[in-house]
Parts: C-alpha cells; structure tokens; sequence
C-alpha cells in the first residue's frame, strides 16, 4: 500500500521540519506507536496508508495557527487537512511576533478569513454560526464572483488554544464562526475531557461542509478514519482491516478521481 512521499512536502510537513531543525534533542512521543514511520503518513511503513490519500478539489482554504510541539506530534489531524485540502497554510504560533507570511495570507483579497472558535469565549457581536454571504457561492453562479472562505484554525490543546485567541490581536479583526455540530467526537487518539471538543480534523471537515464543500469534508472525515485505525492497529501490532466504509469510500473517491481509460 506503500507510495513515495511527494516531492513538495504540504505546509504541515514544512512547518514540522522547521520546528525539528530549531530543536536541542529529538521529540519522543509519548504513548504513541515506536519504530519506524512512514515519512509521508506518519505510520509503521506496513500500514502505510499513502497510497489511499484522496484528492479532491475545494475551494475553501485552511489555515492553521499550530502550538508549538504541535506539528511534531504523529498524532496531530492539521497534518490530516494539508492531505487533503490544497490550500492548506501552516504557522507556529509565539505570543511575542508574528510570521509576516501569515499576516500577508490574511491580506490577501481572495480570501474571507473567518476564525473557527467557541462562541461562548468571544464577544456577541463576532460570532456567527454560518459563513456570511461572500464566502457562499450560489448553485450555478461564477465561482469567481465571491471571495474564497479561508478557515483559521488554532491546533493547540484547548487551554493552548485559548491562550492563543487571546494573545493574537492581528485575529480580532475577523469574524468568529461557532460551530453548532449534531454529533460527539470519534477521535480516539487523544481525548478532551470534553464531549464537544472536536479534533483539528473533525472542525476541518465541517467547516468544509458549512461551505458547501460536501465532497472534501466527506474525504477529510474518512481519511480520520482511516488514519485513526491504521495507527491504532500498528500501535497493538495487529493488521489493519482494509475493507471499513471509510478505506471502501477513499477507494471510490480514487477510482472518481481516476483519469478515463486508466
């Protein structure tokens, strides 16, 4: 099931090479699955999962703002989103400075930047529940006529994340998006004390739903899935089942995606 790794590492994968070429010691995680990895999906190579990466087309960016050791984690799902949506932009997060990158990508007059947070923890007068009327592209109209719904995302423990919405003033210009969602979380590898916490994945794919996008989040909500048990299976040492709904529904976004007569 194994593929190479691409030639051009998505932003989650830079971010974590540059955080790895600034650390002192190696990052052991803890809990996790030991031995070797795959580069490209972060499993033991035997349940290497690369070759069922779906790729989808969205037109809704991601960006998101990462905690510190966050992007070193093997755990952590914004890896997850840069698989899958393309226009996936990562930044380590310091109280102190600001990357100028990040700034200019919440400049750029493409895109609607909208901050995905808890409304409970932000002032009324921001906080909606479904993306404005820019973001929204109408059935059959110009996609270009609208600016692109770009979601930030804070990937942090939540008590990280709060911290992070407090201390970066460059947000508190955008518009708070407050998720409303029916169902609890399914993410087994690390757990909030909360039921209503959701992993960086899990917002990823309902954000892209709220947007329309039901394609890319179905693709993000089964590639959880299915990175979720390969990791578990390869951390116990069992094989991986290759026939869930969600290895069968990436299979058939490859076979959709597959160019005619190939």
């Amino acid at each position: 099931m194994h593929k190479p790794v691409p030639a051009e590492p998505h932003a989650v994968s830079r971010l974590r090479a540059a955080r790895l070429a600034r650390s002192s010691k190696p990052f052991l995680a803890r809990g996790g699955m030991k031995g070797e990895r795959c580069p490209g999906c972060r499993i033991n190579p035997a349940h290497c999962i690369c070759a069922l990466q779906p790729q989808v087309q969205a037109r809704a960016g991601v960006c998101l703002i990462m905690a510190d050791i966050e992007p070193l984690k093997p755990s952590n799902t914004g890896w997850l989103i840069a698989d899958v949506v393309t226009d996936t932009y990562a930044f380590g997060w310091a109280r102190t400075e600001v990357d100028p990158a990040l700034l200019a990508l919440l400049a750029d007059p493409q895109w609607l930047p909208v901050v995905v947070f808890p409304g409970e923890f932000v002032t009324p007068g921001r906080v909606m529940n479904t993306l404005p009327p820019p973001a929204l592209v109408p059935e059959g109209a110009d996609a270009g006529s609208a600016k692109r719904p770009l979601f930030i995302l804070l990937d942090a423990t939540w008590p990280e994340a709060r911290k992070m919405f407090r201390k970066s003033p460059y947000l508190d210009r955008f518009p708070v998006l407050s998720l409303q969602p029916e169902q609890i979380s399914r993410y087994k590898l690390r757990r909030s004390r909360r039921e209503d916490h959701f992993c960086t994945s899990e917002v990823g794919a309902l954000c892209l739903e709220l947007a329309g996008e039901t394609r890319a989040a179905q693709a993000l909500e089964a590639w959880l899935e299915v990175y979720t048990h390969h990791y578990l299976q390869a951390k116990h040492q069992l094989p991986p089942h290759l026939d869930t709904p969600a290895h069968l529904a990436l299979q058939h976004l490859a076979e959709e995606a597959a160019p005619a007569g190939g």
